[in-house]
């Protein structure tokens, strides 16, 4: 399941992963809150909390996560993946240099400073 973050800054949208993630999780949640995001700003500033373990993101999700990146691409401003696995930050923070934008790992008890980096305009 995906929820989105109500509390967070407009220039900005975030989610929480939990339990099993879906297709119709992305398609959903996901999706309208990128493209009123990106229509509104001109950019993507996304943040996600993985609180699930990446075995619980069925194929459909993982296919509609990259589909995301694709369609968006010279969209992406800032994300902020949070999660406790060293792997995906390390994973987050090398995808900078393969895709436009900011991509950075945080662990899940650094959510103030995460958004706060997602959300800074510079």
């Amino acid at each position: 399941m995906i929820t989105q973050l109500s509390n967070v800054p407009s220039n900005i949208v975030a989610f929480r992963a939990s339990g099993e993630v879906t297709k119709d999780d992305f398609e959903t949640d996901v999706l309208p809150a990128v493209h009123e995001l990106v229509k509104r700003t001109g950019k993507l500033n996304y943040l996600m909390i993985i609180d699930t373990d990446l075995k619980n993101f069925t194929g459909g999700a993982w296919a509609q996560d990259m589909l995301l990146g694709i369609k968006q691409l010279t969209k992406w401003h800032r994300a902020a993946i949070l999660t406790d696995s060293d792997n995906i930050n390390t994973f987050t923070d090398a995808f900078s240099y393969l895709v436009p934008g900011e991509f950075k790992g945080f662990k899940k008890d650094e959510l103030d400073a995460a958004v706060a980096w997602v959300s800074a305009e510079n």
